[in-house]
Formats: C-alpha cells, structure tokens, sequence
C-alpha cells in the first residue's frame, strides 16, 4: 500500500504542504485559520460564490483584529496564504482535504467521491463530521484507506480538541501521522473509535438529554436547571442556555443521528420540546429565540434558588454524565486520558468525568443510577456493566 503525504518524514514537506477546506461557514474558514497560522497554503472551497466572497471579507476582518491586538505580525501576510476556488480542480496540488459542510451523510459521500478524482493519489481526505460514520464516508472513496475523521470543534481557533477518527478502511499510521500533525497545528488531539458521536458528542448527550426530561417532567424549570448546574456542578453554561448557544439546528439534529445510530437506543432519545423549537426555527441565539428570549428588552426568567432541589438535578444529570463515559471505556470508544481531555477541552466540564467518578465514588454513582431504574423502570437508566463491576472492586478509573 503506497504511503500517504502524512508518513513523509520531511517535516518541511509537511509544514508547505497546502490544505483544501471544502465548505465556508464558520467551521470551514475557523479550520481554513487555523491551518494558514500553522504556515499552510490553504485553498477554501465553496460552489457558492456569495459564502466565498463572505468569508473571504470575515477571514479578512478576523486577522486584522488579531493583528490589531498584537497577535499576528501582519493580517495582510496571513491573507496571502489563502486562495478562495468556486472549482474543486483547485485541489489538484493539495496534501490534505478537510470536509466541512452540512451533516448529511448522503451529501458528503457525494462531495468526497468528487473531490477524490481532482487530488492526488496520496492526498488525504478527511472529514470535520461531528457524528456521521468515517466508515460510511470512506466506502465512497475509490482508495478510502486515505479517508480519516478529523473533528475540530467552534470555534476551531480557540478551541484546542480536535477527534481523530479513523474508519475500518484507514490506511495504518494515518491516524498517527494526523495526531502529530494536529499537535503541530497547537491542537490537542484525541482518538476515537468511529461510533456514533465519537467521544464528546457521544458522552454529553445527557447534558442536554436528561435536563430536558427534569424539565418536561415538571421537576424544574429551565432556569433552574440551569442554575443547578453551574451553581452546583461549575459548569460554564446550563444545558439549555448552551442549546441555544449551539443551536437547535446543530444539536437536536447530533441527538437525533446519536440515537438513530445506536438503534434507537432510549439512552439517546431526542425530545420533543427541543424538536417543537426546531420545527418553530426558534434556533437559539441566532434568530433571536430558542428555550430564552433574546430579544432586545426581554427578560431573563429567574431560577429557583432550592439547593436541594438544585443538588437533587445536577445529581441526577452528573451520574448519567458519568455512566456514559464509563460505558465509553468499556466499549473502547477511546483511552480514559483521551476522554477526560475531550470532555475538559472539548466542551469545557470542569473536570474529567471518570476523575468526577472517583472523586464520588463508583458505587455512589451506581446507587443515583440503580435508583432512577427502579423509579422508572426504563432502559434509559440502565448502568454500566463496567461501573457495577469498579462499584464492587472499589476500583477507580484514573
């Protein structure tokens, strides 16, 4: 099997080789940045003309601040490395491809069968795919042993995650050569198995799932949820005015695709209050409303200041939390080390959730979880065999 562009030693070849982003919104041009400051050529892609020429003006007005705040020597320097195409041919000198469009997977198999006939043969594809299967994406690849997962998360130039996901097909030392390459562009690189929503999208998915059911269950409102869980848990943000942060677009369609995934597994069920706001296209901050009102004048509602009430929600919402990640290493989705760094860095907990575990103790972890079981006797609160097993042992993960 021929050796990718990655497995050239030649660190110079690497630091020159040119980068093609294919998409660009926001994702696509914060990778496109991220890539240019690590001393890349980058050419962004987009067919249509009006997005090029915006972030061609917003990539543009980014650098200048950064350079007005004494960042980067020269905006005008930086800008030089970039080339915006409205034809996929400009790809042709590229050594690596990274895909940042909608999610949807029909629609990317498409695009990366396309672009695979305009690259080289050693040029490697990857996917910026939050959730979608690599595996999936690679089978419409002619070579998909070229074919990785590399999933920045937003915005990419302040946020230092990035999931290396490598499909059944990659070829082997890919996902090494691109984890050295992620640590050269300032990332923090993790690797994970190619599961539905990788390691983060996958673990957090009770954050916003098991505060919509307190919520629909009357428990408490939303303002206190929110209040529980960053009075209570330090968390920076509450599920719900971190839902509407990301937007209903974004994060009721990860949930969405997680429990179709994993066969319609109730772990990872949506909720029909967060779909009503998307069918209402109340997707959050960016139109103005989505759980809050964020219109100009509108008031905040105000939490119910209970800390027992607020302990008895961040508790219940923290054990799910934690039964994920540990179900996470059960399954080999990903190294302990590499799941307490997504969860820190990628969505900013306040600590490692296996580190939260032993810190709490597996079996009283166990003990919130079996009660939720016994209370409502669905699958959806079913424990981990991996933590009964460390509750009995009285063993900790980290």
């Amino acid at each position: 099997m021929r050796l990718s562009a990655f497995a050239v030693k030649n660190s110079k070849h690497i630091q020159q080789m040119t980068v093609g982003i294919i998409g660009s919104g926001a994702m696509g041009t914060g990778i496109a940045q991220v890539a240019a400051m690590a001393g890349h050529p980058v050419v962004i892609y987009d067919s249509n003309e009006a997005a090029l020429a915006r972030a061609q003006k917003n990539l543009s007005g980014t650098l200048q601040k950064l350079q007005e705040k004494g960042k980067i020597t020269s905006a005008d320097e930086l800008m030089a490395r970039f080339s915006f195409a409205n034809n996929i041919v400009q790809f042709s000198n590229c050594g690596l491809i990274i895909e940042a469009i909608v999610e949807n997977l029909e629609v990317k198999k498409a695009v990366f069968a396309e672009v695979e006939l305009a690259v080289s043969a050693d040029c490697i594809l990857a996917s910026n795919t939050s959730s979608l299967s690599i595996t999936s994406i690679a089978a419409a690849c002619k070579k998909p042993e070229r074919v990785v997962g590399l999933h920045f998360f937003n915005p990419p130039p302040l946020m230092a995650l990035v999931e290396v996901i490598p499909a059944i097909q990659t070829e082997v030392g890919l996902v090494t050569q691109c984890k050295d390459l992620m640590s050269k562009w300032g990332k923090m690189p993790v690797i994970a198995k190619d599961t539905p929503g990788f390691i983060v999208n996958r673990i957090a998915r009770p954050f916003y799932g098991e505060a919509l059911r307190i919520y629909e269950e009357g428990i408490a409102d939303m303002a206190t949820i929110d209040w529980a869980m960053t009075t209570i848990g330090g968390f920076k943000m509450g599920p719900f005015a971190l839902m509407d942060y990301i937007g209903h677009d974004v994060n009721y369609v990860v949930t969405e695709t997680v429990f179709q995934s994993f066969f319609f597994d109730p772990r990872y069920k949506p909720s029909f209050s967060q779909k009503r706001l998307l069918e209402a296209c109340w997707l959050g901050r960016k139109t103005g409303r989505g759980f809050y009102n964020y219109a100009e004048g509108a008031a905040m509602p105000e939490p119910t200041r209970d800390e027992q009430l607020a302990k008895t929600i961040f508790d219940r919402i923290l054990a799910m939390l934690i039964n994920e990640a540990v179900d996470a290493l059960h399954l080999n989705v990903a190294s302990a080390a590499d799941i307490e760094t997504a969860m820190t860095r990628g969505v900013n907990y306040p600590k490692g959730l296996l580190a939260w575990c032993d810190e709490w103790g597996a079996a009283n972890c166990l003990e919130k979880l079996d009660a939720l079981y016994n209370e409502y006797h669905e699958d959806r609160y079913r424990a981990s065999s991996l933590l009964r097993k460390s509750a009995i042992a009285n063993k900790k993960f980290v």
